[in-house]
């Protein structure tokens, strides 16, 4: 069976055989996911289609295809791409297990703002937790917790992960709504919340520091999560 006939039935960009011929060297399948990148990140993934790529590379089907076979393999490039702006603490003592997942976790959050489609893709992108960079991910994570005595590891990060997603998910609509009425955020806040004196004094500090009040919540979330997680360390020797 041929090559060709072989990745009709690959469900997955990570396990397709690299094609062996040379290609022009303007176009890579890491050109394509860059440009990919650039236009989710401008206008968010119904913007994306292989045919407006390929136009907006100047590049022939023939040789975009040989790259990337169709949107979901472009898609799944692209998440893991972005995931490699996340970083895992390394080289710590196992008694700062819950600085370093903190830290990952604010990480994971800034790469989701920065790119506000990354989430809901996560979710879709097919065989996704087969790329290298979400494969280099679990790996030091489940490394950093199983060094600080967390006896189930895999739990753990479905947590973690669970509780990231979720609330960047969530933070991402709230500013990808924002930006749409062309106010800053505290400008919208202003004109939705309409916080009375002395009342809703949360209220009122959100219109004042909207984005203070959104760190705090997700650090505030994410301590609830670490303090469950805690009480399930074994105790180290």
């Amino acid at each position: 069976m041929t090559e060709k006939a072989n990745a009709a039935f690959v469900p997955s960009v990570w396990v397709r055989p690299t094609p062996a011929h040379r290609l022009r060297p303007a176009l890579s399948r890491d050109v394509i996911v860059r440009e990919a990148i650039a236009v989710l990140d401008e206008a968010g993934s119904e913007a994306l289609t292989m045919r407006k790529l390929g136009a907006r590379l100047n590049a022939g089907a023939t040789s975009f295809y040989r790259h990337v076979t169709n949107r979901d393999e472009l898609l799944e490039l692209a998440v893991d791409e972005v995931l490699g702006e996340v970083l895992v603490p390394q080289g710590g003592s196992p008694d700062d297990w819950r600085s370093d997942v903190t830290a990952f976790a604010d990480a994971f959050r800034a790469t989701a703002l920065r790119h506000p489609w990354l989430c809901a893709e996560l979710g879709r992108a097919g065989m996704a937790y087969l790329g290298p960079n979400l494969s280099a991910l679990t790996a030091q994570l489940t490394a950093l917790l199983a060094a600080a005595g967390y006896p189930d590891p895999p739990s753990a990060i479905n947590a973690l992960y669970s509780y990231a997603i979720g609330m960047s998910t969530t933070e991402s609509a709230w500013l990808s709504t924002v930006a749409r009425s062309g106010q800053s955020e505290a400008e919208f806040l202003a004109q939705t919340l309409r916080p009375e004196p002395g009342v809703g004094s949360e209220d009122l500090r959100f219109v004042q520091d909207p984005a203070a009040v959104r760190d705090e919540h997700f650090a505030s979330g994410l301590g609830i999560v670490l303090d469950g997680l805690s009480t399930r360390l074994r105790p180290q020797a």
